[in-house]
């Protein structure tokens, strides 16, 4: 499986506060931005698989609603988590 217990405790201790608090949205985002790029690998090898292209879309819209909350909330960290992720908003 590409996402392991260990990898997500990786990701939210690196971008969330702990490992353990799996709630932050920079955690959320970054774990999303994880599952999207591997989606998107899947797809350049299955561009005919339309599920897995339909649950890429719906996967960059929840980040998206969450990089919007975090930018009304709070610009720096908003802002923080786009240069550390190289995302392009």
């Amino acid at each position: 499986m590409y996402l392991t217990k260990e990898i997500k405790e990786d990701i939210f201790k690196k971008h969330g506060k702990d490992a353990k608090n799996t709630g932050s949205a920079e955690g959320q985002i970054a774990l999303f931005t994880f599952r999207i790029n591997h989606l998107t690998e899947h797809l350049k090898q299955n561009r005919k698989d339309f599920n897995t292209e339909r649950s890429l879309v719906k996967l960059v819209g929840k980040r998206r609603s969450l990089l919007d909350y975090l930018a009304k909330k709070d610009i720096m960290r908003y802002r923080a988590i786009v240069k550390e992720l190289g995302l392009r908003k």
